[in-house]
């Protein structure tokens, strides 16, 4: 299992020179994340288009591969097959990356990726949310930080033996400015972890930091290694005398509710045109919809391939759907926020353990709604199904309800203009006929696992 240790911590505190030593010290990959947004805000830069307009950078984002290699140790980061670990240190791609770092669809672009280095290596990633958003279970998190003014001379230094022409004020002003861009960004804003150490190295040399920075890692796993086996040798003297661990009491919903007449006429009205519109703009075709339950109180369990998914499991639907959506869709704009809630989008937060989020769905259900949920948590850009979370079977097994898988498929990772989509509904799965009747662990991974096999049996050519 890997190690993963998260440094975090404003502009020029000194993150990736420290992290990168002390990773070598300890043997470990280190992973630049500010190089991955410095990448971006390069390519953006050189196509010539304006940072601050969101939607050309978002539409920049396909055109770009970036990978980190790494030779004797040190890492290089490759754009598009160029190495531009020297080119992104200048203060115009640093404060293009503040900027481009605060898209979301930027975030989730590069968040797969660092994830899966994390999952492959022993690693030390460094950044601005890593212990907050990118990895928030890492085993050790560290907060890395300096005055601005010390900031600002180092990174004038580093500058000048570059033979960089900018000036000591001018350096502080950019930093100054990153510092308030980063911490008041409504997305993963730059904030210390409640868990995470904080290292003040205003008055360390840079040896005195990595020294400082490797005692707190040893000092931590060392700490939690030594929990841990006092914990599994009190597991192990409890493991007879346990019973089965279930999530939470099982409230099967009667499906007695329905959604009013007036509400039921406006759904199929915009049904209608909505349905006509997506005809129009994609080659779109539905199979297996005489398994579409005709009531509501479902759960339609699908696959995640883009953003229009939750359109494309509704459509063939008589009953208004609900689904699951990130929580920072609901903090970009306030109208799309709006759109969105009146389409039956409530919020959840990713990673947190989000339990609220239960006892909506399960209202939702109650009321007569449907609930459309994508057990793999993020979008597939191949098309493969991913390994999916338990939520979906959770909300399964208290409802006690019918549970639809969907198939939704189409070629390439970005759907176009016309592109052939065909949306496939399996049979039903019945929480009570697969012996799943209460939230225990076997329960929950009898019903996860049905509904992911029965997914991925919907995707395909």
């Amino acid at each position: 299992m890997s190690i993963n240790i998260a440094l975090d911590g404003p502009s020029g505190a000194g993150k990736s020179t420290i992290a990168k030593k002390a990773a070598a010290k300890l043997q470990y990959v280190y992973v630049d994340t500010g190089a991955m947004y410095r990448s971006i805000a390069c390519f953006i830069l050189e196509k010539g288009v304006d940072l601050n307009d969101t939607e050309k950078v978002i539409a920049a984002l396909p055109e770009i591969s970036i990978k980190l290699a790494y030779t004797d140790g040190a890492q290089h980061v490759l754009l598009n097959g160029e190495d531009v670990s020297d080119k992104i240190r200048t203060p115009e791609i640093s404060m293009g990356a503040s900027k481009v770092s605060a898209v979301p669809e930027v975030r989730e672009f590069l968040l797969d990726l660092q994830k899966n280095i994390a999952k492959e290596n022993n690693i030390i990633m460094d950044g601005r949310d890593i212990g907050t958003v990118v990895l928030p279970n890492a085993d050790v998190k560290i907060f890395l930080t300096a005055t601005a003014e010390e900031r600002a001379n180092r990174r004038f230094k580093e500058l000048q033996e570059k033979g960089d022409s900018s000036t000591y004020e001018e350096v502080l002003r950019d930093i100054e400015q990153r510092d308030y861009n980063d911490t008041h960004r409504e997305i993963a804003p730059l904030k210390k972890a409640e868990d995470a150490v904080e290292i003040d190295s205003s008055d360390l040399t840079l040896d005195q930091s990595v020294d400082e920075v490797c005692r707190v890692i040893e000092e931590t796993l060392k700490k939690k290694s030594a929990d841990e086996t006092k914990s599994a040798g009190e597991e192990k003297s409890k493991k007879s005398d346990r019973k089965p661990r279930k999530l939470a009491p099982v409230r099967p919903i009667t499906k007695e509710r329905k959604l009013g007449h007036f509400h039921m006429f406006w759904y199929t009205v915009l049904r209608v045109i909505v349905n006509a519109l997506y005809h129009i703009y994609y080659d779109i075709s539905f199979e297996g919809t005489e398994n579409i339950p005709k009531d509501g109180g479902n759960i339609f369990a699908s696959n995640h391939r883009s953003y229009q998914d939750p359109v494309f499991a509704a459509l063939p639907t008589r009953v208004p759907m609900s689904f699951m959506a990130k929580e920072e869709l609901f903090k970009q704009n306030k109208a799309f926020a709006l759109l969105i809630k009146t389409f039956g989008a409530f919020p959840v937060t990713r990673g947190s353990g989000d339990t609220a989020v239960i006892d909506t769905s399960i209202e939702k259900l109650e009321k007569g709604r449907n609930l459309t949920i994508f057990p793999e948590g993020t979008r597939s850009k191949d098309g493969k199904v991913g390994k999916g979370k338990t939520g979906v079977a959770l909300i399964a097994a208290i409802a006690q309800t019918k549970v639809v898988p969907v198939g939704i498929n189409f070629k390439g990772s970005k759907l176009k203009f016309r592109s052939k989509v065909v949306v496939r509904f399996g049979k039903p799965i019945i929480p009570e006929e697969i012996g799943a009747t209460s939230t225990d662990t076997k329960a929950l991974k009898i019903i996860k696992n049905t509904i992911m096999e029965k997914i991925t049996e919907l995707v395909h050519d």
